[in-house]
């Protein structure tokens, strides 16, 4: 691995503000931007719209999509839910799965978490959704650690 990148080497280090990636060639990547769209075309935003009121409709608690895409580098939307129990959080993350495959043509690329059934979570790239039950999201309290950013209203 690069000792610059590790050490944060004053000649390899950013200080603009602005962020250049390159890929494994040393090609300029374009700059990331909000939002990005899924392989298929479609906007991080809509599959986020579309993963919230599913778990709506399939009866979730407190439903919130946070936008992430300021704040960080890995994702640009959460989507986080509760149900009230281990049965509810299976049946809100096959909906969820369902819905997002038929209206937006996306699949997550993994799903964690199904075995336990207090947390799981299904990341789509772009978005990652979270589904908790009641005590585990107290536990976890995303929505704290990601306070800075701005909720999306999924009506």
């Amino acid at each position: 691995m690069n000792e610059d990148i590790l050490t944060g080497d004053a000649a390899s280090r950013d200080t603009s503000g602005a962020h250049e990636f390159e890929d494994a060639s040393g090609e300029a990547l374009p700059e990331r931007t909000a939002a990005t769209a899924s392989s298929t075309g479609v906007e991080a935003r809509e599959v986020a719209l579309v993963a919230a009121r599913a778990g709506d409709d399939k009866k979730a608690d407190d439903v919130r999509v946070l936008d992430l895409t300021e704040l960080s580098d890995v994702c640009d939307f959460f989507v986080i839910m509760s149900a009230s129990n281990a049965r509810l959080v299976d049946a809100v993350v096959d909906e969820v799965e369902e819905r997002v495959a038929k209206t937006c043509g996306e699949h997550p690329f993994s799903i964690e978490g199904r075995d336990q059934r207090t947390w799981i979570l299904m990341d789509y790239g772009s978005v990652i959704v979270h589904v908790f039950t009641p005590e585990a999201r107290d536990y976890y309290r995303l929505e704290t650690l990601w306070g800075d950013a701005p909720q999306v209203p999924i009506a």
